[in-house]
């Protein structure tokens, strides 16, 4: 699932801060905040936020007898 229902707000994916390069997030409300800030005027934007990658599956401890139907 991409999209959650329930999204802890950040800084980061809000539709009010632009990032900044010292990585730090100008507000339109607060002034220059912490990406793991927030406040009562978050709103989310779901192109900023960046989800985690994948597990990675690990296949070399799988043997022929795993895949075998008795």
């Amino acid at each position: 699932m991409l999209f959650q229902k329930k999204i802890e707000p950040r800084c980061t994916y809000c539709a009010k801060g632009a990032p900044l390069e010292d990585g730090q997030i100008l507000c339109a409300k607060k002034g220059v905040v912490s990406p793991a800030g927030s406040c009562s005027g978050f709103r989310y934007d779901p192109l900023k936020r960046i989800p985690p990658r994948p597990a990675v599956l690990d296949t070399s401890r799988l043997k022929d007898e795993d895949f075998r139907l008795e």
